[in-house]
């Protein structure tokens, strides 16, 4: 199964509603994983731009895109960004494939 990473942002009014009820949020973001036949891998929180992390593994891109968006529209994210992640041996074939590439350049007039 393919990795994607989702960076996400609460709103205000979610924060405020995790300061006075803390909730434990990886449950969720298993469930919704799981119903796409995808599986939650690590969910942290952090600094930034962003409040969190999740990496899951998801069978396909559309798979994939479900789950940000049904997280999305249950109203308390006010952004999420999600990324493909590729481990080290399918970036080295994606290197690989590059280099058996000839590419033609834009070319000055």
């Amino acid at each position: 199964m393919a990795l994607y990473m989702s960076q996400f942002a609460y709103t205000p009014e979610a924060w405020a509603t995790l300061a006075k009820n803390p909730q434990d949020r990886r449950e969720a973001v298993s469930a919704a994983c799981a119903k796409v036949g995808g599986r939650l891998v690590s969910f942290y929180y952090c600094f930034g731009e962003y409040d969190g992390v999740v990496i899951f593994e998801a069978p396909d891109d559309v798979a994939a895109a479900a789950i940000p968006v049904s997280a999305a529209a249950a109203g308390h994210l006010k952004m999420m960004k999600t990324t493909r992640l590729l481990t080290v041996e399918e970036a080295i074939d994606v290197m690989r494939r590059a280099g058996s590439i000839e590419f033609q350049g834009i070319r000055k007039s």
